[in-house]
């Protein structure tokens, strides 16, 4: 899987190459700053671009202004962004494309290999990966509750690991039940929320997105 980096804080930077590099994946550019990496995306088509949303000139949004150029641009390359904050209208910014290979974490979450390469993986195959305190942070944000506060704890547990981008079955395994349960809780969840049902991960989870957004 080849990798562009789009990160402005060198030892960073470097820090997720040799990651990368002992987990398999091949980082074929670096860049660092936003249009440098647009640039290399370009030139190198790969299979996924990881940028932070802060970049150089003014450290604000660049990374994700390059995040949405590139996704208009290069439809095919998977977007995944992280930052060191939950930043949920960046988050929900990204998601808005309306389309799959996106992701949002922070950066603590790079430390744990797995997650990280998990992550990249989801992201790479079309799916979604959202970190779940930006998960939190969205479900939070909505101005209305009360669909939300029909949910049982469990079905707000599960709609948490759908918007993360959770498959079925990995949200069966995380509660241990089994997936005929989960597909209850979820016909339960669109039911409440007033979403029709989606066999689409990705579509089901900017469907959640969009609803709290919207309320």
């Amino acid at each position: 899987m080849r990798i562009v980096i789009g990160e402005d804080q060198a030892l960073l930077r470097q820090g997720i190459v040799r990651l990368l590099g002992d987990a398999g994946f091949e980082v074929v550019a670096e860049a660092a700053d936003a249009p440098d990496l647009v640039r290399k995306v370009a030139a190198h088509k790969p299979d996924v671009a990881i940028v932070d949303v802060r970049m150089p000139p003014d450290h604000t949004d660049e990374g994700l202004r390059a995040a949405i150029t590139i996704r208009r641009t290069h439809p095919r390359v998977g977007i995944l962004v992280f930052s060191q904050y939950v930043e949920t209208r960046y988050a929900a910014d990204l998601l808005r494309t309306r389309s799959g290979g996106v992701g949002y974490l922070l950066k603590d979450r790079v430390a744990n290999v797995a997650e990280f390469a998990d992550a990249i993986a989801r992201v790479a195959a079309g799916g979604t990966a959202l970190d779940p305190e930006v998960v939190t942070g969205l479900l939070t944000a909505t101005r209305h509750t009360a669909a939300l506060d029909a949910l049982t704890p469990r079905e707000h547990d599960v709609l948490a690991l759908m918007a993360e981008g959770r498959s079925n079955s990995a949200i069966a395994d995380r509660f241990v039940v089994s997936e005929r349960a989960v597909e209850k809780h979820i016909s339960n969840i669109f039911s409440k929320l007033g979403l029709p049902p989606s066999d689409s991960d990705h579509r089901r989870v900017l469907a959640v997105l969009a609803f709290l957004d919207e309320r």
